[in-house]
């Protein structure tokens, strides 16, 4: 009997590593290769261009392959449970094969395609090759609940055996066998559908900074990997201005749709880190990305209201706020802040943007700022981000807005601030929002706060020609932290956590606002940053101090009375939340709450949405210098001397072994330690999410 299959291309774009591929190829004497386009994904208003020109691109590439070996690709448009039945007939269908898709919807989808098939008397082979892992195991070792802490999942893949390894590339050899005609009319019937076909204006569409397809992917992966030298020594990869950049090592929108194998990049990276580390077992961290990958594919792959708050059983559910103004706003970048609105700008331009920038426009979006649900801030990445995985995506919003994983709401990123020490020169802003390119360093950042002179030589008056700040941003996170707090107060699983958010709210470390002389003589690499083992240890001694209270103090801290500075938390990507100090002092460089924790009837009173005037420095939406309030005065005169002397001597103390510390440790070997301190961190943070979580796992 012959074997006539079918190979559905779906989540795996690509020849290389394609296990269901090789099925239908195996002992076939036709072979076909089918891509639909689902409605589901075709139909969605949330699909923005830059990612179907790269699916398109993606599908060119696929057919250009097949062509090489005297096939095509089909490309047919209809729901799959349409265009199967017809098929099956018209092909004489008797193999269908297709990668596993873990996702809800997909799980949903191919049961009925697999039962149909069963109907036609059609053979259907499924097998896994877009995660690592096979996810249900991960749930099964779990107790049948899938880990819901990055720590769990990692102690439970460690026992696990190594991912499988890739297979080679279809070959002629190979497709010789299952040859099958094709027709004249093939471009008429099964070709690959235009933008303009979709919908899509493209007079004035820019080139892509992203180009689709398996053969882009693989030239990438070589860059990438002689790029990944620097595992050899353990050399942890620094953000600057560069990294804001897209790279033209990037990999992440071909992993998503596959058109590069995760276990070929997994692979690649263990085997080049054991041949430079002679054959030492590499850290998990070097597989960072594609563990969290795995750690939200396997969150998400059995429960179908992931991407929504509602019906979600792992998401805090928060009282958003509905605002479609303020949202259209952000997701235009029209905030009136250049960082978020760079951001915004690239990523509607290219279809990218870095993890550091998704999390400061996400926590601006939500517990940050503007207060709006997570999933307005989803649904505008599924539509421009070129990555945007459903599980994946949800996962990262619920984890940045603390509605899931991460509850570490007291830490939120400056919208002025953050971006300041990413790129102190302002070139990003420049970029992006070129009508601030005339802006000296100084107001790059902060253009609100130029003098209107100096508005006006720049040709942009805030206002007129770029708009003012939509919300203060000191007094929309106080307000926002002290919403989190009664929210998270109300869950009796958050005991422990609930008490350390009674603590004086901790935001970013406070740091002198930049002139154009320090900008131009010192440069940014003149001020020497705090190292990572530094920031830990500070955060270590905020954190003493906090338990400190808690288990040994009769009364609550005054306001001001936490003043040592605030550490770095790991987020999933190994990037940093940075707090700040509280102090009564604030700086114009950053948002500053008061030093005591407003209570909730005068938070509610606030008006966080009026914006400030642009050259007023009294109302400036990252707050201004001002001096201690007489309540704060008075009551650390209450302390007393002793309380002064025994502070005096800790902080001393704590300064002087810090001193002595560095003194001994040279350069090289901090920079070996900096992979170890972020797999401490990011340990510690998973540890504060544990008491949450846990219940479930």
């Amino acid at each position: 009997m012959a074997v006539n299959s079918v190979h559905w291309f779906r989540k795996c774009l690509r020849l290389h590593d394609n296990p269901a591929l090789q099925e239908a190829v195996n002992a076939a004497h036709t072979l076909r290769c089918v891509y639909i386009l689902d409605p589901w994904f075709a139909g969605a208003a949330n699909v923005g261009i830059n990612r179907w020109r790269f699916l398109g691109e993606a599908l060119e590439d696929l057919d250009n392959s097949l062509k090489k070996f005297n096939s095509r690709l089909f490309v047919i448009r209809g729901q799959p449970t349409d265009v199967f039945p017809r098929l099956f007939k018209e092909w004489k269908v008797t193999r269908l094969t297709f990668e596993y898709d873990p996702e809800p919807y997909g799980k949903e989808r191919d049961g009925a395609i697999i039962k149909m098939a069963q109907e036609f008397g059609v053979e259907t082979v499924v097998r896994n090759s877009h995660t690592l892992y096979n996810l249900d195991r991960i749930i099964e070792m779990n107790n049948n609940s899938p880990p819901l802490t990055f720590k769990r999942f990692q102690t439970i893949v460690s026992r696990l055996e190594l991912p499988r390894r890739p297979l080679p590339v279809i070959t002629q050899q190979q497709m010789e066998k299952c040859c099958t005609k094709i027709s004249e009319n093939h471009e008429q019937l099964y070709s690959i559908p235009s933008l303009e076909e979709l919908g899509f204006r493209t007079e004035r569409l820019p080139p892509a900074v992203w180009r689709g397809g398996e053969s882009e992917a693989l030239d990438r992966l070589n860059k990438h990997l002689d790029k990944k030298v620097w595992v050899a020594n353990l050399e942890h990869s620094r953000i600057n201005t560069c990294s804001l950049y897209a790279s033209p090592t990037g990999l992440s929108p071909y992993l998503r749709f596959g058109c590069l194998s995760c276990r070929v990049l997994y692979y690649n990276l263990r085997e080049l880190y054991m041949k430079l580390r002679k054959h030492s077992s590499p850290p998990p961290s070097l597989f960072g990305q594609l563990l969290w990958r795995e750690f939200f594919y396997t969150a998400a792959t059995n429960n179908p209201n992931f991407d929504r708050m509602e019906g979600n059983p792992i998401c805090v559910q928060i009282p958003w706020d509905q605002n479609p103004e303020a949202l259209a706003k952000w997701a235009e970048g029209r905030t009136g802040f250049p960082w978020i609105d760079a951001i915004m700008t690239q990523l509607r331009q290219e279809g990218w943007i870095h993890h550091l920038a998704r999390h400061a426009v996400a926590c601006f979006l939500t517990r940050g700022d503007l207060w709006i649900s997570w999933e307005s801030g989803m649904k505008v990445f599924e539509e421009l981000l070129l990555d945007a995985d459903w599980s994946v995506n949800a996962g990262s919003w619920m984890w940045l807005s603390c509605s899931a994983f991460f509850q570490q709401f007291f830490h939120c990123y400056c919208p002025v601030g953050f971006g300041r020490r990413t790129d102190p020169s302002g070139d990003y802003i420049r970029r992006y929002v070129p009508i601030l390119k005339d802006y000296p360093n100084r107001y790059i950042y902060e253009p609100w706060n130029a003098p209107e002179s100096v508005q006006k030589a720049a040709n942009c008056v805030v206002g007129v020609d770029y708009p003012k700040p939509m919300i203060n941003h000191a007094e929309g996170s106080r307000l926002n932290i002290e919403r989190m707090k009664q929210v998270y107060q109300q869950l009796s699983h958050y005991r422990g956590l609930s008490q350390l958010a009674s603590v004086p709210t901790i935001q970013e470390e406070a740091e002198p606002p930049m002139t154009d002389e320090s900008q131009t003589s010192s440069g940014p690499g003149k001020r020497k940053p705090l190292s990572r083992s530094h920031m830990i240890n500070l955060s270590a001694h905020l954190m003493w101090n906090v338990l400190r209270f808690f288990f040994f103090s009769d009364s609550p801290p005054a306001g001001g009375a936490l003043t040592e500075a605030a550490g770095c938390s790991i987020l999933p990507d190994s990037s940093t939340l940075c707090p700040t100090v509280v102090t009564a002092h604030q700086s114009s460089d950053c948002p500053q709450t008061s030093a005591a924790v407003t209570s909730t009837s005068a938070s509610v009173n606030a008006d966080p949405l009026k914006p400030p005037s642009p050259c007023s420095s009294s109302s400036s939406p990252c707050g201004t210098t001002s001096p201690p309030s007489t309540s704060a005065q008075t009551l650390t005169k209450r302390k007393g001397p002793a309380h002064k002397i025994r502070r005096s001597m800790r902080q001393r103390g704590h300064q002087g072994a810090e001193e002595r510390r560095e003194d001994e440790e040279d350069k090289g070997r901090e920079e070996r330690m900096e992979d170890d301190d972020d797999e401490n961190e990011e340990s510690m943070e998973q540890d504060a999410t544990g008491e949450m979580s846990g219940h479930r796992q």
